[in-house]
């Protein structure tokens, strides 16, 4: 799940995205000031436009709204009473996290791309990259899937040439650092780190 708000640019609407907007069969239906947004073939809900958000919710945010339990209880409750059924579950986990590179191997269908197995704390993602230096034995920067890169793109479960891949390796200038490399790359982290722990200097 992640939430946009723009007051100046797109006015005082709250954007709740909950899977891939760019279907072509997605379709709008609307109840008061609730819009769902919604595949045609599944039913399955893509998202909510909440309209006229700031008369339920006071919110300083102008681009990715940071979720919090209040708010994601506000928008529920919004979704509600406008006749909908979804309700929105609050994740306070972080997005962007150590992970370590405990395998990996070759693609078998792309020459540059590599197959890493990365334990993040909890958990172990299955994600392809295609960075020259990747190997197995690093400690990275993991951003998993509903994290939003400063360049506002959202991460998203992929099939890379036919391989699942989960989460995304990230380099210093993907991360927006001060001082990242002009070199492609990804940023490989001290072993100080703790697999797992939330990656602050984002």
């Amino acid at each position: 799940m992640n939430m946009f708000y723009n007051k100046e640019g797109v006015g005082d609407t709250l954007i709740v995205t909950l899977g891939s907007t760019e279907r072509e069969d997605k379709a709008v239906e609307r109840n008061g000031n609730v819009a769902r947004i919604y595949s045609k073939e599944t039913n399955e809900t893509i998202g909510y436009n909440l309209f006229h958000f700031s008369s339920l919710h006071e919110l300083s945010s102008n681009g990715v709204v940071e979720e919090s339990e209040e708010l994601v209880s506000t928008v529920n409750r919004s979704i509600k009473d406008s006749g909908y059924h979804d309700e929105l579950v609050y994740d306070a986990s972080p997005k962007f996290v150590v992970g370590y590179v405990e395998e990996m191997e070759k693609h078998p269908n792309a020459d540059k791309l590599n197959i890493c197995q990365v334990n993040i704390g909890e958990e172990k993602l299955q994600i392809v990259c295609g960075a020259p230096n990747v190997d197995q034995g690093q400690k990275v920067v993991v951003a998993k899937v509903g994290a939003v890169m400063p360049s506002g793109m959202i991460i998203k479960d992929a099939s890379l040439r036919g391989i699942e891949s989960t989460g995304m390796i990230c380099s210093a200038k993907e991360l927006d650092l001060r001082d990242a490399p002009k070199e492609k790359g990804i940023l490989i982290l001290p072993d100080d780190y703790e697999v797992g722990s939330e990656f602050k200097a984002y």
